[in-house]
């Protein structure tokens, strides 16, 4: 059973910098391309960034590429969406999701596997 855990949000100025965590247990976690998506009120589903399991493809949103960055430590079983420069309209509840291999997914019904999200509040 794949088991995602994010940690990291909170609140951040705009302009500042923070980094979100996801943990995957359960499995191999180098079989996995992994994503993150966010949600805010009122709104869809939106993917934010993807990288595959050896981490030599990333693919970023329009709307946060020269941002934030997308990485992973298989060591640590663990992927990182650094946010720097953040902007209010980035505040949402960030998700990380996993896959089996398949490549970079930016639809969020190719995921599987979700966590159970952290909240990112960015004030102007």
């Amino acid at each position: 059973q794949v088991q995602l855990v994010e940690s990291g949000g909170g609140l951040v100025q705009a302009g500042g910098s923070l980094r979100l965590s996801c943990a995957l247990s359960g499995r191999t976690f180098s079989s996995y391309d992994m994503g993150w998506f966010r949600q805010a009120p009122g709104k869809e589903r939106e993917f934010v960034a993807a990288i595959t399991w050896s981490g030599g493809r990333t693919h970023l949103a329009d709307s946060v590429k020269g941002r934030f960055t997308i990485s992973r430590d298989n060591a640590k079983n663990t992927v990182y969406l650094q946010m720097n420069s953040p902007k209010p309209e980035d505040t949402a509840v960030y998700y990380c999701a996993a896959r089996l291999l398949g490549g970079i997914a930016t639809f969020h019904y190719q995921y599987p596997y979700w966590g159970q999200g952290t909240q990112v509040t960015v004030s102007s």
